[in-house]
């Protein structure tokens, strides 16, 4: 598969574009396998590029000096990130890492910048995304405060599959209970717990590698 069609599978901004805007993209990106457990970007480095995760999943985390760390979230494949840091011309605030082997786009700042003085509708999509992004992280802080272990599982996946942050057409996801653990903040054994619960909900499948979403609305509203 070749950049134009990994950008029109994994990017649902590249369609908006002219034929000249995505000749530039196209230009302006460069993509990447990444080994699981690789820093892509580090926190305190000023942001030079718009990330998009083709193939994967990655997390967004923050730690300190002790050697604390906690997951912000995380971005399957379709998910694009750090535009905020980009629109700011600033340091990233947080690490991203590669949960598990990930195909990463990485698309130039000065070409972000050129989409945003030539496009309407790409800043109209982006305009859609950081407003999802707001209410997504307002609705995690609740969650982590609020909500018992299965609830705070049930609201990881369906963020997961957030139609506008990451776009897909596929309910089914590859993760591992692990990683689902790394990215509700909990202990693997009470993912297990946790995902058996949702099994015996209807919710979902527990699949070998992966989970298999049956009432996505169902997760959206567990244990409120």
């Amino acid at each position: 598969m070749n950049i134009v069609q990994m950008l029109q599978t994994h990017a649902a901004w590249f369609d908006l574009l002219d034929a000249d805007q995505q000749a530039r993209v196209v230009q302006g990106t460069t993509v990447a396998t990444i080994p699981a457990g690789t820093i892509i970007e580090h926190k305190g480095v000023v942001a030079d590029a718009w990330i998009g995760v083709l193939d994967g999943l990655i997390k967004v985390s923050v730690g300190n000096a002790e050697g604390k760390l906690a997951s912000l979230t995380g971005v399957p494949g379709g998910g694009w990130i750090g535009e905020g840091s980009l629109l700011k011309h600033e340091a990233r605030k947080y690490d991203v890492v590669a949960l598990r082997q990930s195909t990463i786009a990485r698309l130039r700042g000065d070409q972000f910048y050129w989409l945003l003085d030539t496009s309407i509708p790409f800043n109209r999509y982006l305009l859609h995304q950081l407003n999802e992004r707001v209410a997504q992280f307002i609705g995690k802080a609740e969650h982590d405060r609020l909500l018992a272990p299965e609830a705070r599982v049930a609201r990881c996946l369906a963020e997961l599959f957030n139609p506008l942050l990451y776009p897909s057409d596929s309910m089914r996801l590859e993760i591992t209970q692990e990683e689902i653990g790394y990215l509700a903040r909990i202990s693997r054994q009470r993912t297990n717990q946790a995902l058996r619960a949702l099994e015996d909900a209807g919710l979902l499948k527990v699949e070998y590698g992966a989970v298999q979403v049956l009432d996505l609305e169902g997760l959206k509203a567990y244990g409120l």
